[in-house]
């Protein structure tokens, strides 16, 4: 097991192939909904959304609803301006990469990934939202009406088609092997790809309930708890594609942040309409 940062000496890698080696690619008024314990810094402020729907969209599942993409740069920048947090990664001077050995990057946050700053803002608004704990993409869930999933609720979205009537090619009721279906193609992983590093909402191929990304591009968190560590799920860019299927039990510090890990957020089944219109007023 790698040795890791002192704030992070408890943090659990990921399984993964004994071969596994570093891919040469890596180069709204509203009220803050955030708790002392999670620890956050956060005020009351009004917000002041300006929401991409396109980033914003809700797939309505059996049981419940779930975020279409990953949560973005853009939606994590209205719930910071809404609530006035600062993340750990912000107070404490970067977020990690793991380079021989997990290395802190001097201002690596949510707001600029992977450092200097893009050359294409309005493509960098919609990339996936990193460098987050546990508690602190669980404070935005809460803060859109939603929470994280479970890793039940998660793969239960990511491999069963449950759209009634789903275009061709996926049938509904049937279980896939992987996120994209009956193979791992089109997504955001370490095989040859458009994408160096995270790729932007909605820029890969749609997979199982028409999800972008459950499979490859950044670990997402869930809500299972073992002590103090959370589980994650997916796979990410850094990775091959066998992390993207259910098998793999991939967990990490609840207080750990890093350059591959995000999320997105399930709601309560029937109340997408009312959770979209909440949204778009903040916008007006």
């Amino acid at each position: 097991m790698p040795r890791y940062p002192a704030v992070m000496s408890r943090f659990r890698a990921h399984p993964t192939r004994a071969s596994r080696s570093r891919h040469p690619r890596h180069r709204a008024a509203a009220t803050a909904l955030c708790a002392l314990a999670l620890g956050l810094v956060c005020t009351l402020a009004s917000a002041n959304a300006n929401t991409n729907s396109n980033t914003n969209v809700r797939v309505e599942l059996d049981r419940f609803a779930i975020d279409q993409t990953e949560v973005t740069i853009q939606r994590f920048a209205e719930f910071a301006r809404a609530t006035g947090t600062v993340t750990r990664a912000e107070r404490e001077g970067g977020g990690f990469e793991y380079v021989a050995g997990w290395q802190r990057r001097p201002g690596w946050t949510w707001r600029s990934p992977n450092g200097p700053a893009p050359a294409d803002p309005a493509r960098h608004a919609q990339s996936p939202a990193v460098h987050l704990t546990h508690a602190e993409a669980a404070a935005f869930c809460a803060w859109a009406g939603g929470r994280l999933p479970t890793a039940q609720e998660w793969q239960s979205a990511a491999y069963t088609e449950q759209r009634a009537s789903p275009p061709a090619g996926w049938v509904h009721g049937q279980r896939y092997r992987w996120p994209t279906g009956h193979t791992p193609e089109g997504a955001n992983t370490s095989d040859p790809d458009p994408w160096p590093r995270a790729a932007p909402a909605g820029a890969t191929r749609p997979g199982v309930n028409g999800l972008y990304d459950m499979g490859g591009n950044v670990w997402e968190w869930a809500a299972d708890a073992r002590g103090t560590e959370r589980r994650t799920l997916g796979g990410s860019w850094w990775y091959g594609p066998a992390q993207m299927q259910a098998e793999v039990d991939a967990w990490k510090e609840a207080d750990f942040y890093a350059v591959y890990i995000g999320f997105r957020c399930v709601y309560p089944r029937g109340e997408v309409r009312a959770n979209s219109e909440r949204e778009e007023s903040l916008v007006r």
